[in-house]
């Protein structure tokens, strides 16, 4: 099994290199991730400027890899390109949890789309980050038995996984859909010059069942995805009405 490996943290996370280092137990691995952070870069591509790659700086222990200038799907789309055929790309570890409606915006996430876009499978994966770095040892045996729960599916899918700090066990979850608040904070830099964060909050508790309550119940989620947007409801309803003239 050929396993592309990539992220939007960057490729000197160590996120990325616990997860090269587990994923070479189950397929021959190859990491190609981003130059610089491209969080919160959604499934942003370049298309205005050429694309390029150099060998990594840092060392994956016998595992190729590369650093790209460019967001979390040019690194699929161009891995997929130079490395020929490829049966999964895995992204991540990322550091921060991917849940709910964060799902929009995030890199690592959009690289794992990117791979079904291309027509193969897409693995996000994602933790929480506290004042330490998490504790990717303590993680490994978890990431190792998800792995080998997702790459036996031989079917065309795409799949959201997070893991809190200190998991007990993993379930099946849905996207939690709540509404959350998008908040502006002000600040000053040091030259005195205003500048703003962006942030967000849930506004509602998390409902049973979903990403958001797994891992606030120390569960690992695994939440699978589709990329058909459509509102079937809607669109039956639509469907029903008088044609549109």
């Amino acid at each position: 099994m050929r396993i592309l490996i990539t992220n939007d943290d960057g490729i000197y996370s160590p996120g990325i290199a616990a997860l090269a280092q587990i994923a070479s137990r189950f397929g021959e691995v190859r990491v190609v991730a981003p130059d610089v952070e491209q969080s919160s870069m959604g499934h942003a591509v370049t298309h205005s400027r050429p694309l390029s790659y150099k060998t990594s700086p840092i060392k994956f222990e016998g595992i190729d890899a590369y650093r790209v200038n460019g967001t979390p799907a040019d690194c699929v789309a161009l891995g997929m390109h130079l490395w020929g055929h490829t049966d999964v790309v895995l992204s991540g570890i990322n550091m921060g949890p991917n849940l709910g409606n964060s799902m929009w915006h995030s890199g690592t996430l959009a690289a794992a789309k990117q791979a079904v876009l291309l027509g193969i499978k897409g693995i996000a994966f994602s933790t929480p980050v506290g004042k330490t770095e998490p504790d990717f040892k303590a993680l490994e045996p978890f990431v190792a038995k998800t792995l080998e729960l997702l790459l036996k599916d031989t079917e065309l899918s795409l799949y959201n996984v997070n893991f809190p700090q200190q998991p007990t066990e993993i379930r099946w979850t849905r996207q939690s859909v709540r509404l959350y608040d998008g908040t502006i904070v002000p600040g000053i830099d040091p030259m005195g010059r205003k500048h703003y964060w962006f942030t967000v909050s849930p506004l509602e508790p998390a409902e049973e069942g979903t990403d958001r309550w797994a891992m606030d119940q120390g569960y690992v989620s695994i939440t699978p995805l589709r990329l058909d947007l459509t509102d079937e409801k809607v669109l039956q309803k639509a469907l029903e009405q008088p044609a549109i003239v």
